[in-house]
């Protein structure tokens, strides 16, 4: 009996075994997501060969399972080994194994369940952040010593509120402080958070923050690790101190925050001093003023009395005195020198005045002498320059005239007119 064919659509040629299992590996392999991924899951099953550790991770309420195996050159590098029964995160690459027409993981590490992943993404966010700068020491603002207003980040229902308020209250009394309320815990912490740092720097009294929250498990601390908030505390123009109630591991916003301490409590201490200690240091620093002022003076009075003791013994008015006869003294005999010196000087002006008159042109024409000029002004010393009918000026002590030459005799005669 033969049965008749279902109405489908025939291929030529119907794909061999081999060539369904390539192109599945075609697929997958090719597949970027499936290159590096992340599956969490319990191993079912471990066994060692000479080639690598092969083993199944499953699921049990699921009941699926995947095949596993990490090769010998890349065990050293695990984190953790996987064993039977372990719960663990595997990272590694799908590949397809022909013979068998199966799946398997390519594992490249390993590390503990649940929180090994959180660890691990804590780690790569860190490290970037930390390659960016956010976590750089230069970043760090001076927290002040003395503020007069603080600002707390916290919840308005956490112990730590209250504790921050006792703590702030007790030891510096009568501070202002700013409260801006975030939520801590939850997916919407890190906004809320976020908006809280806003908040405070737009009013812009704050000299000084704190954002704090208590103890609590791993994944009730996330905001703190979120980048966000990371970068709004370290971008933050106000100093922040960090008080998160946690000792085994410091978040990645103590990482950024000016100063980092472990309880609310803690950084209340941090961010403002205790007032009794100021009063005691202030009363220390008054006594220690008080004292060098006192040594400051005795010093100065021992020096004053030495140098009194000094001025008595030199005698000031009988060296006064003796100054004053000198300069008396001095000055009689500046006044004789200057008198001798102004008669010389006249005796010396009278001479040169007598000699003066004595070579005086006008008082030699006086005595009877005369001055003869040609015509042009030049003056006779020879009559061989003289000719007949020339016309000279004879200059006598008293007036002038004008004469003509007649005849010229030798020399040592005398003239007519």
């Amino acid at each position: 009996m033969s049965f008749p064919l279902p109405n489908l659509l025939v291929p030529e040629r119907a794909l061999s075994v081999s060539e369904f299992t390539r192109y599945l590996q075609m697929r997958l392999e090719g597949d970027e997501q499936l290159q590096q991924i992340w599956i969490t899951g319990e191993v079912s099953s471990a066994s060692q060969y000479n080639s690598g550790l092969f083993f199944t991770l499953q699921d049990p309420e699921a009941k699926a399972s995947l095949n596993c195996v990490v090769w010998n050159s890349a065990l050293s590098r695990l984190m953790t080994q996987p064993t039977a029964g372990a719960k663990i995160v595997v990272l590694g690459t799908l590949r397809i194994y022909p013979p068998r027409g199966q799946y398997q993981l390519m594992v490249n590490q390993v590390l503990p369940g649940g929180e090994g992943l959180q660890a691990l993404r804590y780690r790569q966010l860190r490290d970037r952040l930390a390659e960016e700068g956010y976590f750089d020491s230069d970043r760090k603002q001076p927290i002040p010593s003395h503020p007069q207003i603080v600002a707390v980040i916290t919840s308005p229902q956490a112990a730590a509120w209250g504790d921050i308020q006792r703590t702030l209250k007790r030891r510096y009394p009568g501070l202002h402080v700013l409260f801006s309320p975030a939520l801590v815990q939850g997916e919407q912490s890190p906004n809320s958070i976020i908006k809280a740092i806003q908040r405070v720097e737009t009013d812009g009294r704050a000299e000084v923050m704190i954002i704090a929250r208590g103890g609590g498990a791993t994944e009730d601390l996330a905001a703190f690790n979120d980048e966000r908030v990371v970068k709004a505390i370290a971008n933050c123009s106000i100093p922040i101190i960090s008080g998160i109630g946690h000792q085994r591991d410091e978040s990645l916003a103590d990482l950024a925050a000016d100063l980092h301490v472990h309880t609310p409590t803690a950084a209340a201490d941090r961010a403002v001093p205790e007032l009794s200690t100021l009063e005691n240091e202030h009363q220390e620093r008054t006594l220690t003023l008080i004292d060098v002022t006192q040594n400051s003076f005795n010093q100065h009075q021992h020096q004053l009395n030495l140098l009194q003791n000094r001025l008595r013994r030199l005698q000031p008015d009988r060296q006064i005195a003796r100054e004053e006869q000198t300069l008396d003294w001095k000055r009689r005999q500046l006044i004789q020198l200057t008198l001798q010196t102004l008669q010389q000087q006249t005796q010396k002006c009278d001479y040169l005045r007598q000699k003066l008159a004595t070579l005086d042109p006008h008082n030699v024409l006086k005595r009877g002498y005369a001055l003869v000029r040609s015509e042009n002004g030049e003056i006779i010393r020879s009559v061989s320059s003289l000719k007949s009918e020339q016309e000279l000026s004879i200059e006598l002590g008293e007036g002038k005239v004008k004469v003509k030459i007649i005849e010229t005799l030798g020399q040592g005669s005398s003239l007519g007119t």
